[in-house]
């Protein structure tokens, strides 16, 4: 075997190819280092004496589908100019890793298109080993991302098990996420906060929900900057506010008929009209059959029903102004429909108006950072559940460039 392939396969340089001979399974080659390249790991002096040798040996790729090992005598010195004793750097492997560099790429490379379990039996090593390598990766490369290019970000929560929650945020221009913290109050924000005024960074716009931790938390340290509330946060309080009526009405009908009617129309009451089957199959009444006669017989129910099909089309004005006088008009309606659950809706739209018509400056939402949710609840089923928190935030920062489909 040529010394130059250490090069061209495994990247090696200032070694030489002593030996092949085979233990389990594997293949062991046996190399030692260059003279010519010894020299003071300290200093880079070559005025050094040989004080022996310690016996190493390094995975690296796989040739075939046997694992494949590095067997190197790391040579020690003594430096005669800096009077020190210290082994030679090895070049191809991190000082205290058993694995070469070639070795780290090829298992980061397998990461991005499936799991650590099948990437540790593919390459013959424990699942921690794996593990190690990942977590080491995207230490170095996510544990502090760069702030100071940040225009518009979201910001919500994430539930990732038993109780625990996660403070996401993320750069809507890049789909980066840029922050994790721990919770879901306003401390979860605080190390973003303080990056965020070191970076210097001048944020336009900030979408988020309308919980009252984050909308504190925005107006106290990004005084000058638009909160923009995302829509589907606000149709899906529209959609709570419909669910608890139709409950309570269901619950109150005086007759059979209208339980029976009424019961099983929350999945209709929340759709999109324009989503539901207009078609019979066979004798049985179609989607938006059983709307209308659900609302024939329940004139609050129609009433809430055709304010939160209005409420959709506040997004679709033409400016805004038109959307001001939209939201007014709205409002007024739900006050007036003398329905308690709709007249506090109308006043938390009211309270919240400022981040509704910020829309039509600034035409973001948390969109993005739903569909991250989604791909974190992904990982998470894939993986079976993440113990390592510090682990699953790095991991986080790391998905906006999965390359691959997160399947359960």
């Amino acid at each position: 075997m040529s010394t130059s392939i250490l090069y061209h396969s495994w990247g090696l340089r200032n070694t030489v190819y002593v030996s092949t001979n085979y233990r389990k399974g594997a293949t062991i080659f046996n190399i030692k280092h260059s003279m010519k390249s010894l020299k003071c790991s300290i200093c880079g002096s070559k005025n050094i004496i040989k004080k022996g040798t310690v016996e190493r040996e390094f995975r690296t790729l796989p040739v075939g589908s046997r694992p494949t090992l590095l067997s190197l005598p790391v040579q020690r010195v003594e430096c005669r100019d800096c009077n020190h004793i210290r082994q030679v750097k090895i070049g191809f492997a991190d000082e205290k890793c058993s694995h070469t560099h070639s070795f780290v790429r090829y298992a980061l490379d397998l990461l991005k298109g499936t799991t650590i379990k099948f990437v540790a039996h593919h390459l013959g090593v424990s699942w921690d080993v794996i593990k190690g390598i990942q977590k080491r990766h995207l230490t170095r490369r996510y544990s502090k991302p760069k702030l100071r290019n940040l225009k518009y970000i979201a910001i919500d929560e994430v539930n990732v098990g038993k109780g625990k929650f996660l403070t996401i945020v993320l750069n809507l221009l890049s789909g980066a996420v840029v922050f994790v913290g721990t919770g879901r109050d306003t401390d979860a924000l605080l190390p973003f906060w303080k990056r965020l005024k070191a970076s210097k960074a001048k944020i336009k716009a900030v979408a988020m929900d309308m919980g009252r931790a984050y909308i504190a938390a925005a107006k106290e340290h990004l005084k000058k900057v638009d909160v923009v509330f995302d829509r589907f946060h606000v149709m899906k309080l529209m959609n709570d506010k419909l669910t608890k009526l139709r409950s309570k009405i269901q619950k109150e009908a005086t007759t059979k008929l209208g339980k029976k009617t009424i019961k099983g129309t929350r999945w209709l009451l929340v759709s999109n009209s324009e989503s539901l089957e207009v078609n019979r199959i066979g004798n049985k009444l179609s989607q938006r059959e059983q709307l209308e006669r659900a609302l024939k017989i329940n004139e609050p129910l129609a009433c809430a029903y055709y304010l939160k099909e209005d409420l959709r089309l506040f997004w679709a004005q033409e400016s805004k102004e038109a959307a001001q006088q939209f939201l007014q008009d709205w409002i007024d309606r739900a006050m007036e429909s003398g329905i308690k659950l709709m007249k506090t809706m109308a006043k938390t739209l009211a309270t919240y108006r400022y981040g509704l018509i910020a829309w039509y400056k600034h035409q973001i939402s948390t969109g993005p950072l739903e569909g991250l949710n989604n791909k974190i609840g992904a990982m998470q089923r894939q993986s079976y559940g993440i113990r390592d928190q510090d682990f699953l935030k790095l991991k986080i920062y790391g998905l906006h460039e999965t390359k691959y489909a997160l399947i359960g």
